[in-house]
């Protein structure tokens, strides 16, 4: 019951937030039009941005934000493989993993420009008011089954190039089923690909939040209109 109050309390203070941001942008003459026009614009600006720095070489792997590790104790177990002589095939591996991301995300940017320009008005105004995850809220769920569909396969591709990728699977496979790792974890391919959205999602919303703080700097007028009401 205290928990169901809380929860309740919290969406009640996000909807506030909400309608306190959204009253401040038609005080200053945006309309629900305008706000659809601003997010497809931010939207658009961002995906695009992710998908150029996340898809080319490094793009995961140099980047702490969104370099996919090795999962749950096997990142642990990894940190002993230097021990026995095996550090190289480890780093080669997570080396395979986040190239293999890198390699898929192209295939997004499709799918995201389409998700924006379907964006309705009301979901730019949810976007425009709501919290730090609202943009990736959005683009899970309209894109992470189908993007999941387009990843899987290049991914498969990517980490068959290295022979740790199989006995990963064994061994992971073996962890989930005693309750060491997470099933969803258990596959390399599925996990990489899970993780390769993860940061997708988190570099759109970010780039989307850095237009955010500057609409100016964008050289956008429907950007700087629609943020600019917002500070």
């Amino acid at each position: 019951m205290q928990r169901r109050k809380f929860t309740s309390a919290l969406v009640s203070v996000g909807g506030l937030w909400g309608l306190v941001a959204w009253s401040s942008a038609r005080a200053a003459g945006i309309t629900e039009s305008d706000a659809a026009l601003g997010m497809r614009a931010a939207l658009e600006r961002g995906a695009a941005s992710a998908v150029g720095l996340l898809g080319r070489s490094g793009g995961f792997l140099d980047n702490p934000k969104v370099r996919i590790p090795l999962p749950g104790f096997l990142n642990e177990a990894a940190k002993l493989a230097k021990f026995t002589g095996q550090q190289k095939r480890v780093d080669e591996l997570v080396t395979a993993m986040n190239r293999a991301a890198e390699a898929a995300v192209p295939q997004a940017k499709a799918l995201l420009t389409s998700a924006v320009k379907s964006m309705s008005v009301e979901d730019g105004k949810k976007i425009l008011t709501g919290g730090d995850n609202s943009v990736t809220e959005f683009f899970a769920a309209k894109t992470r089954v189908p993007l999941n569909a387009r990843f899987l396969p290049i991914v498969t591709k990517e980490t068959a190039k290295v022979s740790l990728a199989d006995k990963y699977n064994a061994l992971a496979g073996k962890a989930a089923a005693t309750g060491l790792m997470k099933k969803d974890d258990a596959n390399i391919q599925q996990y990489v690909t899970g993780k390769a959205l993860d940061g997708l999602y988190l570099m759109i919303g970010e780039e989307e939040r850095k237009i955010r703080q500057n609409p100016v700097a964008t050289g956008s007028a429907i950007l700087s209109k629609v943020f600019g009401s917002l500070k």
